[in-house]
This record gives C-alpha cells, structure tokens and sequence, in this order.
C-alpha cells in the first residue's frame, strides 16, 4: 500500500536539504544565541573554526552545515541530525537521507552501478516497472515522492490539468498509470478538482472577470495543481 504525503518544495542541494528555519526557531527555544551554539560545536565537538557568523549563515541558508558540522550543531541545540533536514527531493536526496551507497540502491533494483549513477547524476530515472517498485521500496518512497523521483510529475500536472479542464473521466487511466492508486479514489479525488476548478471559473464569469483563461484564481489552481492533487487523495476517506 502506499503511502500519500503532499509533497513540499524544497532547496536543491546534493543532499538532504538543511532546514535553516528549524535551525534558526530550535536554537530560539533554548534562549540561545548564535555565539552560544558556536561555542558549543567548539568545545564540545572539536571544530575550532565555527564561528557565530558561520551559525547565522547556516540559518539564513547561505552556508550549510554538512557531515560533522550537522551532528555537532543537532547535538548543541538538543534534537536529532533528521530535526534539521528537510524533505528530500531528488534521487540522490533520498538515497543519502536513507544512508545508502550508490552500490546498495544499484543492487537492490538489479542495475549495475554505472547505469544507476548515470540516472542518479542527470536525475533522470528509466528502470522498468519491477525496478521502481523496488526503488520505491529501498528508499521508502511516498507515492509522491516515487512520482517526483521517477520523472513523472510534469507528465502528471499535463493530465490533471486537462481532467479540471475538461472531462475528467477520459484521464482516469493514463493518470493511474503514473499515480498508481485506488480507481475509486481516483475517481472521486478528480471529480472533487474538476468540480473545484469549474466552480472558480463559473464564479469568474458571474462576476464580469472575462474569459476563464483571465481569472488568476484559476491560474493560481493550475500553477499548483499537482499539490492540490495530492492533498485531496490525502483527504480522502
């Protein structure tokens, strides 16, 4: 069964997103400042050059703390090291957020190395059917996330957005191909956005807005039409 969790954007990096706002708001919370957790790191984990500027950078995200410098920073504001990442976003995110060697994910899929690394550096995932089912499984992919990881959300956005414009019935089998879910509740999550989205342009007109494609509220919709996908299956009963 998988598991739905509305996906939120995140900073790109090579690994795990640091979380500088959790940072900046745990280190609050102990009446801390920035001069009191460097002198933490520096005495108590032996990283002589951490400075209060370095803390304030880490915080305001233009610095990350990376390996040493995360447990160090985790262990003086009193939390754990995964208190201070945020939600992985790329294949690689995820395999390092998971602790996994390139190796370990290539063999537990059935590709060899070299083929994995080269999907993992472009992003750009190609395993058959088998192979991101149990990609899925090693990295322990939301179905959110296994469909941001395997390329195929702006294919999604594409068919949400004809189901809202649309007959949304003629979408329910290509998008299950993507989003493997329940036909039911794919059923019902994409007459809830239709009648959503409709029910906006419908409100646009009456109120002399123009032609549907005027409407910003709409546009905004569309914008975000995946997340709003998302959160109506993770409502759904």
């Amino acid at each position: 069964m998988w598991r739905v969790r509305r996906p939120s954007p995140g900073p790109s990096q090579s690994g795990p997103p640091f979380n500088a706002l959790a940072a900046r708001r745990l280190r609050a919370a102990l009446n801390m400042g920035p001069e009191h957790v460097a002198h933490g790191i520096r005495v108590s984990y032996g990283l002589p050059y951490v400075s209060p500027d370095l803390v304030i950078a880490w915080e305001r995200g233009t610095a990350l703390p990376e390996g040493p410098e995360l447990t160090a920073l985790a262990g003086v504001l009193w939390c754990s090291p995964g208190e201070l990442i945020g939600r992985p976003q790329s294949l690689r995110e995820h395999r390092v957020a998971r602790g996994l060697a390139p190796e370990d994910v290539a063999r537990a899929v059935g590709l060899g190395l070299p083929a994995y690394l080269r999907m993992e550096e472009s992003d750009d995932w190609r395993g058959t059917d088998r192979q991101s089912a149990q990609l899925a499984d090693v990295l322990g992919l939301t179905l959110p996330d296994f469909v941001t990881v395997t390329g195929r959300e702006e294919k999604l956005a594409d068919l949400l957005t004809s189901a809202v414009t649309t007959r949304w019935q003629g979408c329910v089998r290509p998008i299950a191909k993507l989003a493997p879910l329940d036909r039911r509740v794919l059923e019902n999550v994409l007459q809830v956005l239709h009648q959503d989205y409709q029910g906006r342009m419908a409100a646009t007109l009456s109120w002399g807005g123009g032609a549907p494609d005027s409407s910003a509220g709409g546009r905004d919709f569309l914008d975000r039409i995946v997340d709003h996908f998302w959160t109506a299956v993770e409502r759904h009963p």
